[in-house]
């Protein structure tokens, strides 16, 4: 999957707002090329929750495992919650700190090398082997940031 395909497919979900930062913006220049998926209905950056979903082109200060300053390498974070956690790694969020995946192998889900005790995934430049998983996670995902949406702003179900 290119970063195209995943912004296609995210881009045909309900209610998303992507942001992708750039020189003039007003964003922090480390997040240029980046790209932020939101569950935002309303079209505005919500300030109380984070993307449900990312793609990192480079690598991060306390963040450099998945090796993301090769040539076409980039990274999908995806939040899936606990349980589609465990369904995909065999432990819950708080013991991911153990693991002993290499983060920098492309196309193998992994437990995300920072967000994992949040209950994020990730991938590296996903393809045959993830594609079907990375569509349902980015799905769960934007399920459970509408839910988030739906349950702060009291709105329940659209």
């Amino acid at each position: 999957m290119t970063i195209e395909d995943i912004m296609g497919f995210v881009g045909d979900l309900d209610g998303i707002l992507t942001l992708r930062p750039g020189p003039g913006d007003g964003s922090p220049e480390i997040s240029w090329g980046d790209t932020f998926f939101y569950y935002a209905p309303d079209g505005k950056v919500p300030q109380t929750t984070q993307p449900f979903a990312t793609i990192v082109t480079k690598d991060y200060p306390e963040d450099t495992s998945s090796r993301l300053d090769r040539a076409d390498t980039f990274r999908l974070n995806l939040s899936v919650g606990k349980d589609a956690f465990e369904a995909r790694t065999g432990r819950q969020p708080r013991e991911a700190a153990t693991e002993e995946a290499d983060t920098s192998e492309s196309d193998v889900l992994f437990a995300h090398p920072v967000y994992a005790t949040l209950g994020w995934l990730a991938v590296v430049n996903p393809g045959p082997r993830t594609e079907a998983a990375v569509r349902e996670l980015l799905g769960t995902a934007h399920r459970l940031a509408r839910s988030r949406h739906e349950r702060r702003s009291g709105a329940g179900p659209l």
